[in-house]
């Protein structure tokens, strides 16, 4: 048994405690950990004691950095756990760290999907090629893949990504415009029958409008960059 003859406030702005046995410096704790288990000087510690405080160290500070990435946005399952491998968390906190995520529903991997098969639809439409493999690269798997991605239509993505790009395609001859615009959608990941038609369908409504506008004020510039669609 060994004792506690000092606690002190460790440097920085981290809230952590430096623990003394015997007169020497032993470790480090989360303040919310030791005030958890009512430490004090002049208490006594087993080493299996120092062991459970230091495992109980290690998990709040795991569960903390999981939370901060938690802060930015939805993750996955496997890239939540690649990223607190990376801070060197051990494999056995990590797992007792998800654990207690998924049990208070703040990791499910079918939320995450939806989550992000939802922002791209809304951001950043692609298509369900590209959406899969992003969410495969996040270590989705694939029956929740095939439930998540079933309700995107390429047709429809692909034309809601033209109407957010073609503004910035405009003023431009046929030939440059399909060239642009075939470009960006085949970045997205959309197969070439939707990407003509897509074009066409595109080409053929910005044409319609400039006639329209023509006609209401008096012929003007067909490539206006504020041409509504």
């Amino acid at each position: 048994m060994t004792r506690i003859s000092a606690i002190r406030a460790g440097r920085g702005r981290r809230k952590r405690l430096n623990i003394f046995l015997d007169g020497r410096f032993a470790f480090s704790l989360e303040a919310e950990v030791a005030a958890k288990e009512g430490l004090q000087v002049g208490q006594e510690l087993s080493s299996r004691q120092i062991e459970l405080l230091q495992g109980s160290d290690r998990f709040h500070r795991c569960l903390s950095a999981a939370l901060h990435y938690l802060g930015y946005r939805p993750r996955s399952e496997s890239e939540l756990r690649e990223r607190l491998g990376q801070r060197n968390f051990d494999a056995d906190t990590i797992n007792a760290v998800l654990a207690r995520l998924k049990e208070q529903g703040l990791v499910d991997d079918a939320s995450f999907s939806e989550f992000w098969r939802d922002n791209r639809q809304s951001f950043s439409p692609r298509s369900q090629w590209l959406t899969r493999l992003e969410l495969r690269q996040k270590g989705v798997s694939n029956d929740i893949i095939d439930q998540v991605t079933s309700s995107i239509d390429d047709e429809d993505s692909a034309y809601q990504a033209a109407l957010l790009k073609t503004h910035a395609l405009l003023p431009s001859d046929y030939q440059s415009f399909r060239r642009r615009l075939g470009g960006y959608l085949k970045r997205r990941g959309f197969g070439y029958g939707v990407i003509n038609h897509t074009m066409e369908r595109v080409w053929q409504e910005v044409n319609k409008n400039c006639d329209e506008k023509e006609l209401k004020y008096g012929h003007g510039n067909r490539n206006s960059n504020n041409l509504p669609l």
